[in-house]
């Protein structure tokens, strides 16, 4: 009887000991290391994207002139040479209604209107669109807008680790950039090119100067010197005087 009873506290024993060490053991986990998560080249971590978005401006509408004024004027005309190297859809015209400068905005969309199909966008692709401002009481403006092929970058600082030693910081010791290193570089480099296209391919060669060509060969041809004389090169040479 004694036996059978030590023997049951021997097994409870182990049992308990057992489950005490799968309960430790489940506490402690090895931290995830993410490596391939964020690139190390710049390029990578904040890409170029080439995608549609909306290129637009605003006109400034006083609540006693009607019509445009000559800056203005200038705004819109590029606006619609704009549109014409680079629009991918129709022209939107917003006109704010029930606002104090109500009437002078509608007499400075006609003029819009007409400014743009002199700067050559089509009436058929020019749309009117009223809007109330929140606040009719504010100050309202005239809006143009259209689509374009743009280039984009960013966004721009985000801090998901710290720079100094830390213990948010696991690369600190292996010398790696940090997260946020070229992104004002990309975001620049996207805002400052024309033509979103030439980010991805070159440009056509365009065709050679036929005269030019034709008179270097007729040059080579004789056995002259090909090279072009600038008598205007000799005035700017420094004076002899003193030597």
């Amino acid at each position: 009887m004694t036996s059978t009873s030590s023997r049951n506290r021997r097994l409870r024993a182990t049992f308990a000991l057992a489950a005490i060490s799968v309960a430790l053991g489940g506490c402690w986990t090895s931290p995830e290391v993410v490596t391939a998560s964020v690139p190390n080249d710049y390029r990578q971590r904040h890409p170029i994207a080439v995608q549609e978005g909306n290129h637009s401006i605003v006109v400034f509408v006083g609540a006693g002139r009607g019509g445009l004024s000559g800056p203005q004027r200038a705004d819109v005309a590029g606006f619609g040479h704009g549109w014409v190297r680079e629009g991918t859809g129709g022209v939107v015209v917003d006109v704010p209604v029930n606002t104090p400068n109500a009437r002078a905005a509608a007499s400075a969309a006609r003029e819009i209107r007409h400014t743009l199909s002199a700067a050559g966008v089509p009436s058929s692709a020019i749309r009117l669109n009223h809007y109330t401002p929140d606040d009719p009481q504010r100050f309202a403006t005239v809006r143009l807008s259209y689509p374009k092929i743009s280039a984009t970058a960013g966004p721009c600082g985000l801090w998901p680790a710290d720079l100094g030693p830390s213990i948010d910081n696991p690369g600190y010791n292996e010398n790696k950039q940090y997260y946020n290193f070229g992104c004002a570089t990309q975001r620049n480099l996207a805002a400052m090119v024309d033509n979103p296209a030439d980010l991805e391919q070159p440009r056509p060669e365009s065709p050679a100067y036929t005269m030019r060509r034709t008179t270097s060969f007729e040059k080579y041809r004789k056995g002259v010197s090909t090279t072009t004389i600038y008598p205007e090169s000799d005035k700017a040479k420094l004076s002899d005087t003193g030597k």
